[in-house]
């Protein structure tokens, strides 16, 4: 049956850590769901031949090249996957659209939401599929969560927290990254992306914020025997209005001493609170006000077959997915798209919304004002 699909063929630009997820997402998905198509990993890119050549040798790709644009336009190849640095995604991504292929893209879509403005009117207009890396909001304890709101099971929405925290910039003598750049947006840009997106997918729409982006390392080696100034914010935050009634707020920072990957969330209504713990992928914690006097407590719902696709990696409740297997979900997700049985799971418009509101925060921590959200 598999080899009855029709072959879509990848290009892969880019070959660290995202990279490396993205091609073993690839690899997986077709494993593990019935996917449309039979996936080919056609060819990587990286800065080198040499580079290039031994990525394709680990991660199964046909094809090496030390110039990405060889692959555009190539008839052989239908999507352009994206994982390098994030001041390369508009060229290349807009490079793909022209030549009609169609473009996944890790987050942030660009750095600028002007930038994701031109990208997502660019794959409109010429009706490429599109998808932004925000594979957390794949997890199926999100799903979960997001049913028990809809469904009035925590009663009115009240208050919202959310939280990424890592540590990866804590020292200040760790040498300046393309992260530092300015292009590069920061933190808020970097992780409270995520911590925003995941905030809309569990509550709605966000209409008003007041942001505070803060820079605690002031500059950096510069790898050249020098230093170089730090323009970006480490940690980042924002009060935030939801449209359904509710407030709340999130924080991201890459300068928490000790945290590796805190993607947290505490949902607080009337009825009942949720919380989730990013180190606790497969965990959704659960309160609800109508345990009787004296049992009363935050219970677990733990993962398992019942909460789709979870079945699909293992059969028994508690054996625990991963941040790879989100990745694959993903892509089965945009696989899908691709060939029309849904619509775009998170789309060049959203990761417009998402870094449009990243650049609301930093907007309103230079102003020091309360700012609304456009629709």
């Amino acid at each position: 049956m598999a080899n009855s699909l029709p072959e879509l063929n990848i290009g892969l630009i880019g070959t660290g850590f995202m990279g490396k997820a993205h091609a073993f997402g690839f690899n997986a998905a077709q494993r593990v769901f019935e996917l449309p198509y039979r996936v080919v990993l056609h060819t990587v890119a990286d800065v080198t031949d040499e580079l290039a050549a031994d990525a394709a040798r680990r991660l199964g790709f046909r094809h090496a090249t030390s110039d990405w644009r060889s692959m555009i336009g190539n008839p052989e190849i239908q999507v352009i996957d994206i994982t390098a640095p994030n001041a390369w995604h508009k060229e290349m991504a807009m490079a793909a659209i022209a030549a009609g292929q169609h473009v996944y893209c890790e987050k942030p879509l660009a750095p600028l939401a002007a930038d994701a403005a031109e990208m997502t009117a660019a794959a409109t207009a010429s009706g490429v599929v599109t998808q932004v890396g925000f594979n957390y909001l794949c997890n199926p304890m999100f799903a979960v969560a997001r049913e028990m709101i809809e469904a009035g099971e925590l009663g009115e929405i009240r208050a919202y927290r959310g939280l990424h925290a890592e540590d990866y910039m804590r020292d200040p003598e760790a040498p300046f990254t393309f992260r530092h750049d300015p292009v590069g947006g920061g933190a808020t840009a970097d992780l409270a992306s995520h911590a925003l997106a995941t905030a809309e997918h569990l509550l709605g729409p966000i209409t008003e914020l007041m942001g505070d982006c803060v820079t605690v390392v002031g500059e950096r080696p510069d790898g050249r025997g020098g230093r170089r100034k730090i323009e970006v914010d480490d940690i980042g935050r924002a009060f935030l209005r939801f449209d359904n009634g509710a407030t709340g707020s999130i924080e991201a920072s890459w300068v928490a001493t000790g945290r590796k990957m805190q993607h947290d969330f505490e949902v607080y209504g009337t009825k009942g609170g949720l919380a989730f713990r990013g180190q606790h992928l497969n965990e959704l914690q659960f309160f609800d006000t109508g345990d009787g006097t004296g049992r009363q407590g935050f219970r677990v719902i733990e993962a398992a077959p019942e909460h789709p696709p979870y079945g699909n990696f293992t059969v028994a409740p508690g054996h625990q997915i991963g941040f790879n297997d989100l990745k694959v979900i993903e892509i089965r997700g945009y696989l899908e798209a691709i060939a029309g049985l849904r619509a775009e799971p998170f789309g060049f418009a959203r990761g417009h919304r998402i870094q449009s509101i990243v650049e609301l925060v930093q907007r309103s921590s230079r102003e020091r004002v309360w700012l609304p959200v456009p629709a």
